[in-house]
């Protein structure tokens, strides 16, 4: 990623100057896309996408320019770091992530369903840290979604580097005790910061697997296991075929920096074969049920030594397996 000074002072400014252009264009595009999309197979496919397009386009210049206001209300920067600013960032957020789930359910046919959940999920007044499975476009944005607007959390999230390229991530997520991930770099002590310190509203969100799902990655997760004579782990892998095998390094991390925090595992299906940009294209629209389901896990529950964690960890990972063959579409 380029320095921080060059994406706030260049890139930045010229992706909302062109966002701006692209929008003052867009209601001929919508007009083009309505005019083609009959031509096609009569599901709207190209208008679908460019509305989608044009609400993105628009909710990133917006937030550009909320971002900016709320850094000089702050003193220019002054007091981001504080609980009001903070606060009002993670309420930002929280009406984002409402307006993006909103369009897509109304263009995509989206649905989200809830099924199973332990009863104490959403109980206030505990830190939780969130290990959650990542597979398909989104999910890891209904995550958020579902911490902030449904349980009225906090997230302190752990994800890839490269998502600084989109603008609005980059500012937002960099105001707020987030963690971006280079390729190949270690980060668990950047996760046990993250996980110090937690409040009754704050969650730490992980993905053990370090990425989404694929069947290739998934193979080759299986390899790297054998690659480094973790035989046993990767005979367990093989028999997981929904999940990539679990990294332990951030989990055990943030365990270890987290005793008072509890732990909810997330599973959900629907995404999962969406692979490509040319999955999605010929699936829209796409008319789908995310099917969701959140365990509980209370402190005095997990297990202490190192080697019990890891087994424990292995142990969620196939029940999610397990559940996701059940539930899969």
């Amino acid at each position: 990623m380029p320095p921080r000074w060059i994406r706030r002072l260049i890139i930045t400014p010229v992706a909302l100057v062109l966002m701006v252009a692209v929008l003052a264009t867009m209601p001929v595009w919508l007009l083009l896309a309505a005019a083609l999309s009959p031509l096609g197979s009569g599901r709207l496919r190209a208008l679908r996408v460019t509305w989608m397009m044009a609400v993105y386009l628009f909710m990133e210049a917006l937030a550009l320019v909320v971002l900016f206001a709320l850094w000089v209300a702050s003193g220019f920067g002054w007091r981001l770091r504080g609980p009001r600013f903070q606060r009002l960032h993670y309420a930002f957020i929280g009406r984002i992530l409402k307006v993006a789930f909103h369009q897509a359910r109304f263009a995509l046919r989206v649905k989200v369903a809830v099924v199973g959940t332990d009863p104490d999920v959403a109980a206030p007044g505990q830190p939780e840290l969130v290990f959650s499975r990542h597979a398909g476009p989104g999910d890891s944005f209904l995550l958020i979604h579902a911490l902030v607007n449904w349980f009225d959390r906090e997230p302190r999230i752990v994800l890839k580097q490269t998502l600084q390229w989109d603008p609005v991530i980059d500012v937002l997520l960099n105001r707020l005790p987030n963690h971006f991930v280079a390729v190949g770099a270690g980060s668990e002590e950047r996760i046990a910061e993250l996980s110090t310190g937690l409040d009754e509203n704050d969650v730490l969100v992980l993905f053990p697997e370090g990425g989404n799902f694929t069947p290739s990655r998934r193979v080759r997760a299986i390899q790297r296991l054998r690659d480094l004579g973790l035989t046993a782990m990767a005979e367990r892998a093989e028999r997981m075929r929904h999940v990539l095998a679990p990294r332990p390094g951030g989990t055990l991390a943030a365990l270890d920096a987290a005793p008072e925090a509890g732990v909810i595992w997330v599973a959900h299906t629907g995404l999962d074969k969406l692979l490509t940009i040319g999955d999605v294209w010929s699936h829209l629209p796409l008319d789908l049920t995310i099917t969701m389901r959140w365990w509980s896990v209370e402190p005095s529950e997990i297990p202490a030594g190192e080697q019990e964690r890891i087994e424990w960890l292995y142990e969620w990972w196939a029940r999610i397996d397990e559940w996701i063959g059940h539930h899969n579409p």
